[in-house]
């Protein structure tokens, strides 16, 4: 009897959820987040299928998700570069891996000796970021610096070293840091006898790796999606510009044979009917778009786990 009287209160226990959500709710919210996943991923789905749609069909049709005629001619342009497509591949994968390992040191580097309470200065240096949040100097000042006083012209350090300190960043993981390492183990470290550079390396920074990933993944977005400084510092040496400026370059070429056909030959204008102006747009989407969501899932479960933390402590 006493069996069966304790069984019943298991039973209902089962039955209730471990979230608290019965099972028609939690399968609502399922369903809820599955039309949001749709709606999020329907629109890159239509960049590609628009990317293999032919020119004439966009004339007739517009975009469309069933185009009358498929064609990979906007893909056939843009292989057509050939070696100097793979080879802006490769610098911007250069670019984007070791701008992101050089500025995610220093952002570490800068933003823990903030978080430390017994640092003198602290309250300067955080302000001294801050300010260059609210107040740039300006792209003028910034482009003769960059290129009469540090030299950075047509060379790799010209598209790495602009991008390198990010007070944005910087308060990201300084905020990181106090809300996920307690003061008192870097105290109990230096009781022990570790110095600060152990204290950082082997203690403070496993802790810390879902606040690393993400600013990881922030400057990463930023190396690979950069254009501009290849335009302002970028001006013999075409071998190291980045996949983005020459996708910009092809794209401002198709558009410009596009609108000056008219002032061309016979043969060269019917040439030019025939660019894929309008699908070159999107085909230039899917070359900058897959490599980086590719590299996504990587650093997913670092922010993920940067998440779940924020939410225990909390």
């Amino acid at each position: 009897m006493v069996a069966a009287k304790t069984a019943k209160p298991m039973k209902v226990k089962d039955d209730l959820r471990l979230n608290g959500f019965s099972k028609p709710v939690e399968g609502m919210f399922h369903v809820i987040l599955g039309i949001f996943a749709l709606i999020c991923i329907i629109p890159f789905v239509f960049v590609i299928i628009i990317s293999f749609s032919s020119e004439e069909s966009i004339r007739q049709i517009g975009y469309s998700f069933v185009p009358n005629q498929w064609s990979l001619e906007s893909y056939q342009y843009v292989f057509e570069k050939g070696g100097m497509l793979w080879r802006s591949y490769f610098n911007s994968f250069y670019i984007t891996i070791l701008g992101t390992i050089l500025s995610v040191t220093m952002c570490v580097l800068y933003s823990y000796p903030l978080y430390r309470k017994d640092f003198k200065w602290r309250g300067f240096f955080t302000f001294l970021s801050f300010f260059t949040m609210i107040f740039g100097g300006g792209m003028i000042p910034t482009f003769v610096i960059c290129k009469s006083v540090l030299g950075l012209s047509d060379n790799y350090a010209a598209l790495i070293v602009p991008l390198l300190f990010s007070p944005f960043n910087i308060m990201i993981m300084r905020t990181f840091f106090q809300t996920s390492v307690p003061f008192e183990l870097v105290e109990a470290a230096t009781i022990d006898g570790s110095g600060e550079y152990r204290t950082l390396i082997q203690i403070i920074l496993p802790i810390v790796k879902p606040g690393i990933a993400t600013v990881a993944l922030l400057n990463a977005l930023a190396y690979w999606n950069e254009w501009f400084l290849s335009l302002l510092y970028i001006t013999k040496n075409n071998a190291i510009i980045p996949l983005q400026y020459l996708l910009m370059q092809m794209q401002r070429n198709a558009d410009f044979l596009a609108k000056n056909s008219h002032m061309m030959g016979v043969d060269a204008a019917a040439a030019t009917q025939n660019l894929p102006s309008q699908t070159l747009k999107m085909t230039l989407v899917v070359f900058t778009v897959i490599p980086i969501a590719c590299a996504y899932p990587f650093f997913q479960r670092y922010v993920v786990a940067g998440l779940t933390l924020g939410s225990v402590k909390g």
